[in-house]
């Protein structure tokens, strides 16, 4: 299909996370006891402080959409960043916990920001650990009372864990959708293996023995004619069952109608975790629209499979006097197609078959494959 597939799952990938990171400013109101100190002229020297306050939020939100939007930032760049926002929250909250202990809650931020931003659970559970115990040891400093300072420990707390929580959800769900895109190859691949080496075992040694005897032709054409044209007529012969089988092998894997394709169809994407729903309304389809029909829905399955990411599928198929209709959707991630030889393909069955194929985008996202076929040349079809 479309070549910019990837492209497409990158950048709707990052749109999430940045409206992700947008939500994430919600929580920053944590810090508005902080802001209030220096508005109202407690935290000294008050423009340092604003600035150190305003550049922590800056640089935390930066630090945050890294690893949320897979950024392509170098690890040691991000490292450095982590680092940096540590001294200065950390700092921050040592010359100002006196003012408000406020302030110990930037060392919340430090902590968020580390445990999704630290690929190794070690590293990340270190982090946090070690957040927690700037907030404990500040506060002793300050002989903050306990009441005070342990929600703030206990938030920090929650806040790393509940990070690393979401950093190895994420984690998991990425893994099983490569792992779901590599069973969809993988079932068109056997599919493909299967048919081409049932072909090699029903044709090699046909045509083998075609060459064989086409040789002996060619050296007997002269010297005895008449064995020459008994050679040709076991030639013609073989042939003709030759064609006989291979009609009957691609007769076996069309699975002799549309309804065995729709029934593989069902049981292929199923297998991959992908929600079918079939709606068939009308009359059986005719012969012309069985056979073109089922072509349309190999392609749009195999779409379905290994381009869309979808998670649902929905076919429907009718028949009325005005004709049939072959529709499927899937909620995947769309993208204009890209004409390709599946797809001029399709089209061309669809023309022969005096039908038209129309692929746009679904309501619900992904894709929509719309085939139609007139009644009129049904009815020549089937006479």
């Amino acid at each position: 299909m479309s070549g910019s597939i990837p492209e497409l799952i990158d950048r709707g990938r990052r749109r999430r996370g940045f409206v992700l990171v947008a939500a994430h400013t919600a929580w920053l109101w944590l810090l508005l006891p902080a802001a209030t100190t220096v508005a109202d002229g407690r935290a000294r020297p008050a423009l340092p402080s604003a600035a150190g306050l305003i550049v922590f939020v800056l640089l935390y939100l930066a630090l945050v959409a890294v690893p949320v939007t897979k950024l392509p930032v170098p690890p040691a760049l991000h490292h450095a960043g982590l680092a940096l926002l540590a001294l200065l929250g950390i700092g921050l909250a040592a010359v100002h916990a006196a003012d408000s202990d406020g302030w110990l809650t930037l060392l919340l931020y430090v902590c968020s920001a580390g445990a999704m931003g630290l690929t190794r659970p070690a590293w990340a559970f270190a982090w946090a650990g070690g957040s927690v115990a700037a907030v404990l040891l500040i506060a002793a400093a300050y002989r903050l009372p306990a009441g005070d300072i342990t929600p703030t420990a206990l938030i920090t707390a929650l806040a790393g864990a509940s990070a690393i929580a979401f950093v190895h959800f994420v984690r998991l769900v990425d893994e099983l959708r490569h792992a779901q895109r590599e069973l969809a190859r993988t079932v068109v691949e056997r599919e493909r293996l299967r048919f081409a080496q049932d072909l090699h075992d029903l044709l090699g040694h046909t045509l083998s023995l075609i060459v064989v005897k086409a040789e002996v032709v060619r050296r007997l054409t002269l010297t005895d004619p008449r064995r020459a044209a008994a050679e040709a007529a076991d030639i013609e012969g073989i042939g003709r069952t030759a064609l006989t089988e291979v009609r009957e092998a691609v007769t076996g894997y069309r699975g002799h109608d549309f309804r065995r394709e729709l029934a593989n169809a069902r049981t292929v994407l199923a297998d991959v975790g992908i929600d079918v729903t079939v709606t068939e309304n009308g009359h059986p389809l005719g012969a012309g629209a069985d056979d073109a029909f089922r072509w349309v829905l190999r392609e749009a399955v195999t779409n379905v499979l290994r381009h869309s990411r979808a998670t649902r599928c929905d076919i429907t198929v009718s028949t009325d006097v005005s004709g049939s209709t072959l529709t499927i959707s899937d909620n995947g991630v769309g993208g204009e197609p890209t004409p390709g030889t599946g797809l001029r393909g399709l089209t061309e069955r669809l023309e022969q078959a005096g039908g038209t194929l129309n692929i746009g985008a679904a309501p619900g996202g992904g894709l929509r494959f719309t085939a139609r076929i007139p009644a009129a040349r049904l009815e020549a079809v089937t006479r």
